[in-house]
């Protein structure tokens, strides 16, 4: 299925302009159907703290494209910024349509607009997602026995996460198991894997960009409730309930999975009303920065377009496995 997609997003421009409209369309409508929820939040918070919270969530979502960048310049395709920009914030507003496919659909199509093989493109970002998803689940596991005790001691399991990631992201574990699922599909292996140090600082900027992320959350539960001491709770939930999203994967962007997961870790400290606030707020400051970032990513790489490199076919087939 998903290489007979790369096939038509390869050789249409008009389908790369329908499913970029229904993304949008998909992000509408989820915004349209918490419309009241939405409205009742932001009439409780002040100015400052949704603006900070939109700025926090904005520098969180650079960063981490910056992490995605060095991802793929380890692995041989270095982006300039904007070019990156494009590539990832276009791309990811699939993850607002149903189905786990159309972002890495979308990404590998840009991607290749800009001369990084498709199957580069999924490999950097499977390697990134897992980066990220490891220094969530440690953000998690470090904070919450501290901040919401009763959700720890009920999620413990999720820490054992932590060292199968750490074992997986060594370089040469890394490229014996990339290479052997490249391998197995009669395909040519990477040319180049990732080095330790480019692993190091791919982690870094992840580190950096989810302790951002959770900025947002200790501004408007400072808003809310007068307690700006709430930092490690905000950023414990959000890596939480970011971390717990993922694993439905079938539901876009995780929605509804997601706030109540923050309800969950937030509730006992801040009260459910005010939970429910936060919760709210945060999906639509991260989906205005979405779409956002979008827009700006496609100003900023529309004009560093270049012919893209001959097709990569391994990708696709990579990519369905």
């Amino acid at each position: 299925m998903l290489t007979r997609l790369l096939g038509r997003l390869r050789s249409s421009r008009l389908l790369r302009v329908l499913l970029a409209l229904v993304a949008l369309a998909f992000v509408g409508y989820g915004l349209a159907r918490n419309w009241d929820d939405t409205v009742s939040a932001l009439a409780r918070l002040s100015w400052w703290s949704v603006a900070g919270a939109c700025a926090a969530v904005a520098a969180g979502i650079w960063i981490m494209m910056i992490a995605w960048q060095r991802t793929l310049a380890g692995l041989g395709s270095e982006f300039p910024l904007r070019v990156a920009a494009r590539v990832l914030f276009v791309g990811q507003l699939g993850k607002y349509v149903p189905g786990s496919v159309w972002a890495y659909a979308a990404m590998m199509e840009l991607g290749r607009d800009h001369g990084c093989p498709p199957r580069r493109t999924f490999g950097g970002t499977s390697i990134a997602l897992v980066v990220s998803l490891g220094c969530a689940v440690g953000l998690a596991a470090a904070t919450l026995p501290f901040t919401a005790r009763e959700v720890a001691e009920k999620t413990w399991y999720l820490a054992l996460v932590i060292p199968v990631i750490v074992v997986c992201l060594h370089p040469r574990v890394l490229a014996w198991g990339l290479n052997q699922a490249l391998r197995i599909a009669r395909r040519e292996p990477f040319d180049e894997v990732l080095s330790g140090r480019t692993l190091a600082a791919v982690t870094a900027w992840t580190v950096t960009g989810w302790l951002v992320y959770g900025l947002h959350l200790w501004l408007v539960m400072g808003d809310l409730t007068g307690d700006f001491s709430l930092y490690l709770l905000g950023a414990g939930a959000y890596a939480f309930a970011w971390a717990t999203g993922l694993l439905f994967a079938f539901i876009p962007a995780g929605v509804g999975v997601r706030e109540g997961a923050m309800l969950l870790v937030l509730a006992p400290t801040v009260g459910t009303a005010n939970a429910l606030v936060a919760a709210v707020l945060s999906r639509l400051v991260f989906t205005f920065a979405d779409v956002a970032w979008a827009g700006l990513g496609f100003l900023l790489g529309r004009r560093a377009q270049r012919p893209a490199e001959p097709a990569d076919s391994s990708a696709s087939t990579y990519a369905a496995q």
